[in-house]
Formats: C-alpha cells, structure tokens, sequence
C-alpha cells in the first residue's frame, strides 16, 4: 500500500538500483517523505567519494596514448592520403 512505503536515504549506491537516486549532500540531508510514509536515514557519509587510484590510473593513460605521436603510413606518391565520405585528398603535384 502507497501509505505503508518507506524511504531510504543512505550513502550513494556503488551500482545502480531501480527506484533509487543519487543525491548530493545538502538535498539528502533536507529530504522528507511524503505524510504517512516511514524515513530511515542510514548512517554513513553522504559526500561524494573523491576519485580512486583506478580513476587517477585510467586519466594517466589516456593522457600518454593521447601525447603519441601519430603513426604515418607511406604511400606512393600518386595514391589518394585519404577519403571523408565521397571527397579524397590528393597529395600536392610534384614540378
């Protein structure tokens, strides 16, 4: 029954759940629920946890493979460098 519900406001879930919401601090610590419905605030901290070593890992690797110089192919000199949709490049003309 609608009015035998009962609201949970807790730490932010570490996977999603059907039927929860992350919250930021201040609006989970203001929250209320509607009249005749139970409010159990667990306890634990409700900040936001900063980012992990596996975040700081994963930046610190895109950022290298970003800094790689890009690998050039060689191409002969009368074939096309490239093509975008139905337009090509041509390398310069040669004197």
């Amino acid at each position: 029954m609608y009015a035998d519900s009962t609201a949970v406001v807790g730490p932010l879930a570490a996977f999603d759940e059907p039927h929860s919401y992350d919250l930021c601090e201040e609006h989970a610590l203001r929250l209320t629920a509607p009249l005749g419905w139970d409010l159990v605030r667990a306890e634990g901290d409700l900040a936001a946890p900063g980012p992990s070593s596996d975040d700081i890992l994963a930046l610190a690797d895109a950022v290298r493979e970003a800094a790689r110089p890009a690998q050039h192919e060689e191409r002969p000199a009368d074939q096309p460098t490239g093509r975008r949709g139905h337009l090509r490049v041509l390398p310069p003309s040669t004197p």
